[in-house]
């Protein structure tokens, strides 16, 4: 299928009125909830701060925060799944899909359980070591055999480990359901009562995984056109590979240990890029990028007005949009044009 923009000039002019959006849906964000305050005064808010007034306080302390966490993992799991299905050229792939995301969940319960842990700072790298175990299992697994990495076989590779590290995570909260009981709201995927300051401990592994993942998209282009293509070009195809395997554990962890598992982001805006942009990943990642922050700010407004006062972990929010898209691509097949060049 040919992508909807073919020349540059509107790839260009699609990515800036999606930035345009981006920022439409990230002033609603502040400004839509259970209390909800005008535009002017959000923006009011960022000009001219009364810390006299409720709205303004409400819009920095709390809106102001939860909005920045949702941008930033919306983009980071949509730039993950982008490169998970380069990397493994298979449609489905994406961290929740493939148990990076219930790996780095089962660690980070595991080590609340069980060490002395209170801070961001050392939550981060509890939730980067669980990605890459479930990573390097899943990778493991799915070159068993003769025929070695396979679709199907790392898909199931994936499934078993998600399902695997789900039932683990299940067991710490039986054994200490009183000590973890904090912690269940986190782990359907909650953005709600974040503090800018938890920005911070996060903040430099996103940012530079989000370079990387922009300066990884030629050699990805040159790898998705098959291994013995990118050897014959020149390319050190292992070194790629592990480059990437590092930038998405980098953007999977940083996401998970703030938000806990939010899934299908990593399955469905890769696809939606594409269909836009074509199979060039230099376009694909900034693309995902935006999409992604869209999808969770989006999600994150209607988690807050389906069960007022309260509210729908926002996990659940992209479950509803990603699990009917996920039975879409397993029923059009493993193989896609959109994955590989």
């Amino acid at each position: 299928m040919r992508p909807l923009f073919h020349q540059t000039s509107w790839k260009t002019a699609g990515l800036v009125f999606g930035f345009l959006l981006l920022i439409v849906c990230f002033l609603l964000s502040i400004a839509l909830g259970s209390t909800p305050i005008g535009f002017l005064t959000t923006v009011e808010s960022f000009i001219h701060f009364d810390p006299s007034s409720t709205d303004h306080v409400i819009i920095l302390t709390t809106r102001l925060p939860r909005a920045i966490f949702a941008m930033l993992i919306g983009a980071n799991l949509a730039v993950a799944g982008a490169l998970m299905q380069a990397l493994t050229r298979n449609p489905l792939a994406s961290p929740s899909i493939f148990g990076i995301n219930a790996g780095a969940v089962f660690f980070v319960v595991l080590a609340l359980a069980f060490l002395p842990i209170t801070s961001l700072d050392q939550l981060v790298w509890v939730a980067f070591a669980g990605a890459a175990v479930a990573a390097m299992a899943v990778y493991f697994l799915g070159s068993l055999g003769r025929d070695g990495l396979t679709p199907v076989k790392v898909v199931l590779a994936g499934a078993a480990m998600s399902a695997l590290f789900s039932s683990f995570t299940q067991g710490m909260l039986v054994l200490d359901e009183a000590g973890l009981q904090s912690v269940l709201f986190w782990l359907a995927g909650s953005i709600a009562g974040k503090a800018t300051e938890g920005i911070v401990p996060v903040l430099p592994y996103m940012l530079l995984a989000g370079v990387c993942a922009q300066a990884l998209a030629q050699p990805v282009n040159i790898l998705t056109s098959g291994e013995d293509v990118a050897k014959g070009l020149g390319q050190r195809t292992f070194a790629v590979k592990v480059l990437v395997a590092i930038t998405v554990v980098l953007l999977a962890g940083s996401s998970v240990a703030v938000a806990g598992s939010i899934g299908f982001v990593g399955l469905v805006i890769p696809h939606i890029s594409r269909f836009f942009v074509g199979v060039d990943y230099r376009w694909i990642i900034p693309y995902s990028a935006i999409l992604g922050a869209i999808l969770l700010l989006l999600a994150d407004i209607a988690a807050r007005f389906l069960i007022m006062p309260g509210e729908v972990p926002i996990g659940v929010m992209t479950a509803v949009i990603g699990a009917p898209f996920f039975v879409w691509i397993a029923r059009n097949g493993f193989h896609s044009k959109g994955v590989s060049s």
